[in-house]
């Protein structure tokens, strides 16, 4: 481990003040640096390879039990705490999707508005109608709540907000108050 720290910082500093401040001799680390890999080491690094293009390749989705099941169909003879060991060597962890989640509750006992659009989404003119949605992102910290308005007209966004709660006040009226700033209401 100490002939790995001079070797890595040989660059920076003389590898006789490295030895002499970490007490080695020279000639040994010469003698370190200079002797073969094993073939242990060799079958390592040549193992890393195809587990690295076989991550990458899944969209870094696959873990220990999928690269070994590719490994071992390529013809590896190379088991799953092995594979796991050289992941966690090389800094690779599998990319876990998120399960779906509902957000949307449709049985429910509240007024429901009429369908005053009917799927028409072509408007004549500016300002006549505007649609708002809103957006559910999961963060670390929660969910927020990303609030937009737009104009059927040029399709263009007249009004956003983003919130941490759901409340009328943050997400619609405050998507409204924006709206009506940004386009002016024609009759």
């Amino acid at each position: 481990m100490k002939y790995e720290f001079i070797k890595n910082n040989e660059s920076i500093f003389p590898i006789e003040k490295i030895c002499q401040v970490l007490k080695l001799s020279s000639s040994g680390y010469y003698k370190w640096k200079n002797r073969p890999s094993s073939k242990r080491l060799l079958l390592k690094e040549k193992t890393k390879k195809p587990i690295t293009s076989i991550y990458f390749s899944s969209k870094q989705r696959y873990g220990s039990p999928r690269i070994t099941f590719e490994l071992n169909s390529l013809g590896y003879k190379i088991s799953r705490i092995t594979v796991a060991k050289y992941m966690k060597e090389l800094g690779l962890r599998s990319k876990l999707s998120n399960k779906f989640k509902v957000t949307t509750n449709s049985k429910h006992n509240y007024l429901v508005v009429e369908n005053v659009l009917d799927r028409n989404f072509i408007v004549e003119k500016p300002a006549q109608v505007w649609v708002s949605d809103i957006t559910y992102i999961q963060t670390k910290e929660g969910f927020l709540y990303l609030t937009t308005m737009i104009d059927l007209y040029d399709r263009k966004i007249i009004g956003w907000s983003l919130s941490s709660g759901m409340s009328t006040e943050e997400t619609s009226l405050a998507v409204w108050k924006m709206a009506i700033k940004n386009r002016k209401i024609i009759d």
